[in-house]
């Protein structure tokens, strides 16, 4: 008797292992993420509805388990908003490409595409004034190999906007110090950018590539730029201690005033809303992050209070209207108004 096939198993591992790198061409941190949604899934369908995961069929997922999956991520997980929104965009995507597979299905897979994404507050962009930052950049101890590793490794992380996964994927042969000094990024989706570094920026990393030399010889191309003590790759959670660590820090200075949870993310935030006071176009800032679209970069100019302000103040104009009549002085509108409260 032939085995019956688990369609679900093979379509999930098609996705994941074949779909997402091959045809769509998504990092391995995206593939990891969506990989990371399906251990969940798998785990609620065991949890709450007795099912193993070899025992899940593509009949088997409808919209109402989907639904109490989304619950159980906010009740039990205790997700936020934002990681459940996540969560379904990687179901979406998930059955968007399997529903040509299975047509017979197609019905409440449709239904399933069609749970909308949960509405939440738009949230604050976090950054640091340019006083604030220069204050976080005088923290590291550049007498200590690790005070002047963390001092270069904030100075990029500014300079370049860098997210953190970019930062520590940086190698030897990404960076170019000869005139004009840049840094290759590869970012989401396989995707390259090139983006200059100041001349401070410029000094520090050549001061910091000698001193390595000096201590662990010739690096080959590929070496890391920024490693820890056992000569390996700085980890993202490395990347957020030593951010963590430095925000203590600079808390004790009085002219330090931001009290908000300060990650590695903040420091591109800060370059884009700096890049933006500075008057550079949201277009060229755009290519600078590394957005594929623009929408994406106009969120920092919502977020800046200060354009806002400055905005305002060039269009407010003066209105010079006397003095204001008393109303209560104009018995016409007196009884008007006695009469409709009647």
């Amino acid at each position: 008797m032939k085995k019956h096939v688990n369609d679900f198993a093979k379509n999930l591992t098609y996705f994941l292992a074949q779909y997402l790198p091959g045809q769509r061409n998504v990092s391995p941190n995206t593939v990891a993420s969506y990989r990371d949604t399906f251990k969940l899934f798998l785990t609620f369908f065991e949890e709450k509805k007795n099912l193993r995961a070899e025992c899940i069929r593509m009949e088997t997922i409808t919209k109402d388990s989907v639904v109490d999956f989304l619950g159980w991520l906010e009740t039990t997980r205790k997700s936020s908003i934002a990681t459940r929104n996540q969560r379904l965009s990687a179901l979406h995507a998930f059955f968007r490409n399997v529903q040509k597979e299975t047509p017979e299905n197609l019905f409440e897979i449709q239904k399933i595409l069609a749970i909308p994404m949960k509405k939440k507050p738009k949230p604050v962009i976090p950054f640091l004034v340019a006083d604030e930052m220069k204050i976080f950049l005088e923290q590291p101890n550049r007498a200590s190999e690790s005070g002047e590793r963390d001092l270069v490794l904030m100075a990029v992380l500014y300079d370049t906007a860098a997210r953190v996964q970019e930062l520590i994927d940086l190698t030897r042969r990404d960076i170019r110090l000869d005139k004009p000094a840049v840094i290759t990024l590869h970012g989401k989706g396989q995707k390259t950018r090139q983006v200059p570094i100041m001349e401070n920026t410029k000094d520090l990393l050549t001061a910091y590539l000698c001193r390595c030399n000096q201590t662990g010889g010739c690096a080959p191309p590929d070496a890391p730029i920024f490693y820890n003590q056992q000569k390996k790759k700085l980890t993202r959670r490395g990347v957020a201690y030593i951010i963590h660590k430095y925000a203590e820090m600079a808390r004790k200075n009085p002219a330090f005033h931001n009290h908000d949870t300060i990650t590695p993310h903040v420091f591109r935030h800060s370059r884009a809303i700096h890049m933006l006071q500075a008057g550079i176009n949201l277009v060229y800032i755009r290519d600078f992050l590394g957005h594929s679209n623009v929408t994406s970069t106009e969120i920092y100019a919502r977020a800046d209070s200060e354009m806002k302000r400055k905005a305002l103040e060039s269009a407010y104009m003066e209105l010079d209207i006397g003095d204001m009549p008393s109303w209560e002085k104009d018995g016409e509108l007196m009884n008007w108004l006695q009469n409709l409260c009647r």
